[in-house]
């Protein structure tokens, strides 16, 4: 069912040669881009029209209007189960409380006497959210989206969500019941690429957004690249994956039960783990068979997941080698199940999250440890964050300087300027002073 990288023995290639061993899916964004440039430039000349007709030709409803009623919201509300109503509160106070303490604060380092920087820190203006709505339906992810944005101060929230038949062309009520918890009353019907372009142009009912985060299928990352420029973006996200990073003191149900997990989301999703114990590998495999047919989503996910190209058991000499692996991995979500998980853990350079010993699954971090679920994935981990209060603000800085501490470091501006062949710079340096470069004190 799952294929195996034998790594011992041999010395471990640096860099590049090291990730072209490991497994990743294939997702051709560039080719995907191609097909969805008509669809956001259709968007772009005739707006709300332009969303309702692709509604009925990829959601196979006809919509009266993109905008979801905010009635739709409360009756969503209303009609939830109690019980999701209670996890979904819980996961959003967890939330909150973690991502709270990232907001930053205004800072003045003074440089000199007299001259002094100081960095504010502002929120975009307006956000649009996405929320899948293909194969699964995700509040927990509206959650994800939604909460850092508010606590980065965001005025304007805006959340796009595919249209749903079986619900008369809204986005499915369990989403619409998490935007009426969060206090997100600005929806609409409208999914994949043309949700993207929506907010990158605005229509007669959306107006434009600064920024567009949340996790999607491959039309929604390649309508994020063709925007790039015109609209931030969190990440183009790829398929999800997990890599478990693992010694003989793992217990191998856990370690089957967490790979079938994140295979579960689509046949692309990746399940990688990394093992020093062949005995580890070998139980995993035994236990994955029995777990995999007592699981829901068998044959249009979960096996095709796990035996596809991008799911590997690495088998590794020691864990300082499972380390470089895992790090030229670069996993979206990385456990750590080994003898001392928290020592290990600290020495891992590039991951999404981390997820330390048997008692931190993933599947905690997807709803409720407080942690946010949005994640680089495509082994992006080297250079990039998850969501975060950070991604929704700017730095910005003012400098302030008095004549003297102006007068203090003119000459090597000019210095600088004229070594630039850039003698204006200098000038405006020289007006201020008589058209003379002040002496250094």
């Amino acid at each position: 069912m799952i294929s195996r990288i034998d790594l011992r023995g041999d010395a471990l290639p640096e860099g590049p040669a090291l990730r072209d061993l490991l497994p990743r899916a294939d997702f051709d964004v560039a080719a995907a881009l191609e097909k969805v440039r008509p669809i956001c430039e259709a968007v772009h000349h005739r707006g709300d029209a332009a969303l309702i007709d692709f509604a009925e030709k990829f959601d196979g409803v006809r919509l009266e209007s993109v905008r979801v009623p905010a009635q739709a919201l409360t009756d969503a509300l209303e009609q939830l189960d109690p019980a999701v109503r209670a996890a979904l509160e819980e996961s959003i106070r967890r939330a909150r409380l973690v991502h709270r303490e990232q907001r930053r604060s205004t800072h003045t380092t003074q440089v000199v006497p007299g001259g002094t920087v100081t960095e504010k820190w502002v929120p975009v203006d307006r956000v649009g959210l996405y929320a899948p709505g293909g194969r699964s339906v995700y509040p927990s992810s509206v959650i994800m989206n939604a909460v850092p944005a508010q606590e980065a101060g965001v005025p304007s929230i805006a959340l796009a969500s595919p249209a749903q038949a079986e619900f008369g062309g809204l986005p499915h009520p369990t989403i619409l019941a998490a935007c009426a918890l969060l206090g997100v009353d600005e929806v609409y019907a409208a999914g994949g690429a043309t949700a993207v372009a929506m907010f990158a142009y605005g229509t007669e009912s959306c107006p434009p957004a600064n920024m567009v985060t949340g996790p999607g299928n491959i039309w929604v990352a390649a309508a994020k690249r063709y925007f790039t420029g015109r609209i931030g973006i969190d990440a183009e996200a790829g398929p999800t994956e997990i890599a478990i990073l693992a010694d003989s003191t793992a217990d191998p149900v856990h370690v089957a039960a967490d790979l079938i997990s994140q295979a579960e989301h689509d046949p692309l999703a990746a399940a990688v783990l990394v093992t020093d114990s062949a005995e580890l590998a070998d139980a995993v495999e035994k236990e994955l068979e029995p777990q995999v047919k007592a699981s829901k989503h068998i044959d249009d996910r979960i096996v095709p997941a796990l035996s596809g190209k991008q799911s590997a058991i690495v088998l590794v000499d020691g864990i300082d080698e499972g380390l470089r692996v895992v790090d030229a991995y670069g996993a979206e979500h990385l456990e750590i199940q080994t003898a001392d998980a928290a020592a290990v853990a600290d020495r891992v350079r590039n991951a999404g999250a981390i997820f330390l010993g048997p008692w931190a699954p993933v599947s905690l971090g997807d709803y409720a440890a407080g942690s946010n679920h949005v994640l680089p994935t495509g082994g992006c981990a080297c250079h990039s964050s998850g969501l975060s209060v950070q991604s929704f603000l700017r730095g910005i800085h003012i400098v302030d300087y008095t004549e003297d501490a102006l007068a203090e470091v003119a000459h090597h501006v000019v210095t600088l300027a004229e070594a630039e062949d850039l003698p204006a710079h200098g000038a405006a340096i020289k007006a201020r002073f008589g058209w003379k470069v002040p002496e250094s004190k």
